[in-house]
C-alpha cells in the first residue's frame, strides 16, 4: 500500500526515473521565446542533476531560475516544491527559516496540482497527482499538523481516482486521528466497495477495528481477506496470531472463552500449514496456541500431551530456521 508520509521524517525524494519523466515533458513545453526556452532548459537540466544528487538547496535555486525563464514550465513546480520540502527538518520546527521552507513547498505543491492536474498530457497529470500526495504529507503530524487542510486534498484525490483504495485509507487516518471514528470506518468501508478484491482493504479494516478493541469485527475483516486470497497461507496465519493474542492477553476472557479462541486459532493455523507445510512462523504459533490450551487443561495427562506437541513444533520450527540460515 502506498503511504503519503514516513514516520519520523519527510517523504523521500523522487527517483531519477521520475525526474526523467519531467525532462521528457519539458521537450513539449511552449509559450515563451526560443531564448527563454533555452535558458529554462539549461537551468532545468542542472536542477534535475542537483536534485538527483540530493543537493536540494542548489536544486531549488535552479528550479526557481528555470521558472523565471519560462513561467509555463509547470513540470518544475512540483520538483521545486519537493526540493524545499526535502530541506525542511521536523526537529527544527518553530524556527522561522526552517518553517518557511515548508510554506514554500506547500505553495508549489498546490500550484503543481492545480496546473498539472488540468493538463491533457499523461506525464503531467501523473506529476500533478504526486503533488497532491506530497501536499497531504506536508499537512501531516510531523510537519504542519493541519488535518483540516489535508482533508479536502484527499477528498479531491478520491474524486480524481475513486478506484484507488489508498486515498480512502489516507482520509480514514485523518478522521481516526481526529477522533471522528464513524467517518473513519465509513471511509474504510468505501475503500472496500471501491476495490473489494484487494487484500489490503481488509487488513486496513482489521487494523482499525483492532485499535478500537472490537475483536469480532477484526476477525471478520481478516476472514474476509482470507476469502479474497484463499491460497495465501499468510492470510490464515494472521488470523491465528490475533486469536492467540486475544486468548493470551485479554483478562476478561473466561477459561471457556480462552479454549474457544485457541481452538479457532488452531483451525486457522492448520489451514496455513496445509498450504505451506514448512511455514516456520505458523509452526511457532501453533505451538503457542497449544500452550494456551495446556494452561487451562485440568487433566494432567492431556496437559503433558499438549506441551509435548508444542515442544515438537518448536523444534521443527528451529530446524527449518537453521536450514534456511545455512542455505543463505
Amino acid at each position: 500500500m502506498r503511504t503519503y508520509g514516513e514516520k519520523g521524517g519527510s517523504m523521500r525524494a523522487l527517483s531519477g526515473a521520475s525526474v526523467a519523466v519531467a525532462v521528457l515533458a519539458l521537450s513539449v513545453a511552449s509559450g515563451c521565446s526560443q531564448f527563454g526556452q533555452l535558458q529554462a532548459m539549461k537551468a532545468f537540466k542542472a536542477a534535475n542533476q542537483a536534485y538527483q544528487q540530493q543537493d536540494f538547496k542548489k536544486a531549488s535555486s535552479l528550479y526557481e531560475e528555470a521558472l523565471q525563464a519560462d513561467p509555463n514550465l509547470i513540470q518544475a513546480l512540483f520538483f521545486l516544491g519537493n526540493s524545499y520540502d526535502q530541506q525542511y527538518k521536523p526537529s527544527r520546527k518553530g524556527e522561522q527559516a526552517n518553517d518557511e521552507l515548508l510554506t514554500k513547498a506547500v505553495e508549489y505543491y498546490e500550484m503543481a496540482a492545480e496546473r498539472m492536474g488540468a493538463s491533457d498530457k499523461p506525464e503531467e497529470k501523473k506529476i500533478g497527482k504526486l503533488a497532491l500526495e506530497y501536499l497531504v504529507a506536508a499537512y501531516g503530524a510531523d510537519k504542519l499538523n493541519d488535518p483540516a487542510k489535508a482533508e479536502p486534498v484527499v477528498q479531491k484525490m478520491i474524486q480524481l481516482d475513486p478506484g484507488d483504495p489508498s486515498n480512502y485509507f489516507a482520509l480514514a487516518k485523518i478522521y481516526e486521528d481526529a477522533g471522528v471514528y464513524d467517518e473513519a470506518e465509513r471511509m474504510l468501508l468505501a475503500a472496500k466497495t471501491a476495490k473489494p478484491n484487494d487484500p489490503a482493504v481488509y487488513m486496513q479494516l482489521a487494523g482499525y477495528y483492532n485499535r478500537q478493541a472490537d475483536f469480532d469485527k477484526t476477525i471478520d475483516a481478516l476472514t474476509e481477506r482470507s476469502k479474497v486470497e484463499p491460497n495465501n497461507p499468510e492470510a490464515y496465519f494472521t488470523i491465528s496470531t490475533y486469536y492467540w493474542d486475544n486468548a493470551q492477553r485479554n483478562p476478561r476472557l473466561s477459561e471457556a472463552d480462552k479454549r474457544e479462541q485457541a481452538e479457532k486459532g488452531l483451525e486457522a493455523v492448520n489451514k496455513a500449514l496445509e498450504i505451506k507445510k514448512d511455514y516456520m512462523e505458523a509452526l511457532v504459533y501453533k505451538g503457542l496456541l497449544l500452550r494456551v490450551q495446556a494452561a487451562i487443561e485440568k487433566d494432567a495427562g492431556k496437559q503433558q500431551e499438549l506441551l509435548k506437541q508444542a515442544n515438537a513444533l518448536r523444534d521443527e520450527a528451529e530446524a527449518i530456521k537453521k536450514k534456511r540460515t545455512s542455505g543463505a
